[in-house]
């Protein structure tokens, strides 16, 4: 689980180690003239465009110049984008900002969100990965569900692949493939959803996260589904810059989401439905990396 608490003093020590560039470095550095923003695929993209507009907004006035969206196409398109360098500000997910950083160690994570919850006054940085069936289904237990039809989101999604075929495996002690009699990729955790909504699945793996936000917006009801499995707490998903950008550039970055401790605008705030931003580092990944 991640500590609040002690976020900011990776944020201090972040903006430290940029200062401390050297001339060669700065000489060398890039600096577009419009900063490109891509995203993993989560739910519906056009409708996260629309909830990150005041963001890119906040970010545009920041840095003075354009913010341009380079639609996702699946998990590993955003990675690309980050290496080939067609990319330069992106949120990952925890899974595919592991595979993206052992490609290009340069690449930096300094943020994430603290979410919105009904008992947390500072909000939840955590979420997890969650089995779900239909809550008219037959399905009780996960034994219930060997030899049915199952779907995870993304091979890069943490909650939505990497979890799943890494640790629940590891509690049935058989693959995924071979404890379901089939597994899908959907491609976003919303998709996921209306798989199972209509029957073409049995169950699926989603993060926590994606359950939560659809119902507290009036678009589906908790009781339409049932979780039969819940994974240990995960970190939420990363903030990243390329290192290749030149340092100011960076400062003005991350400091739209950190300064005024992590409250950015109020109208991002909202639109996110977040709390506010939080300082992370890579080594907040860690538990990932450790896994079998």
């Amino acid at each position: 689980m991640l500590n609040v608490g002690r976020f900011f003093q990776p944020f201090i020590i972040s903006i430290a180690a940029l200062t401390c560039l050297s001339i060669a470095q700065a000489a060398e550095c890039e600096k577009p003239g419009r900063l490109r923003f891509s995203f993993v695929p989560q739910n519906d993209v056009q409708t996260e465009v629309d909830a990150l507009q005041p963001l890119f907004d906040e970010l545009q006035l920041a840095i003075g110049m354009p913010v341009d969206v380079v639609a996702p196409s699946s998990y590993g398109a955003v990675i690309e984008g980050l290496l080939a360098g067609t990319v330069d500000l992106a949120r990952l997910g925890p899974a595919a900002y592991i595979s993206a950083k052992k490609q290009d160690p340069g690449i930096i994570a300094f943020a994430t969100v603290a979410r919105k919850t009904s008992d947390r006054s500072t909000g939840d940085t955590f979420y997890h990965s969650i089995l779900i069936v239909r809550n008219d289904s037959t399905y009780q237990t996960i034994e219930s569900l060997r030899g049915k039809k199952v779907a995870l989101v993304d091979p890069d999604s943490t909650s939505g692949a990497l979890i799943p075929r890494h640790v629940f495996s590891k509690k049935t002690g058989l693959p995924l493939e071979k404890y379901f009699s089939q597994v899908v990729y959907s491609g976003a955790h919303d998709q996921s959803l209306l798989n199972l909504s209509k029957n073409r699945v049995d169950a699926a793996f989603i993060s926590s996260t994606s359950l939560t936000i659809p119902v507290e917006s009036g678009q589906i009801k908790r009781d339409e589904f049932r979780t039969l499995w819940t994974s240990k707490p995960i970190p939420r998903n990363p903030f990243v810059l390329r290192n290749q950008l030149c340092s100011d550039l960076k400062r003005k970055i991350i400091a739209v989401f950190l300064e005024r401790g992590g409250n950015a605008n109020k109208n991002v705030m909202q639109s996110l439905n977040v709390m506010r931003f939080v300082p992370i580092s890579d080594q907040d990944y860690q538990i990932l990396r450790n896994l079998p």
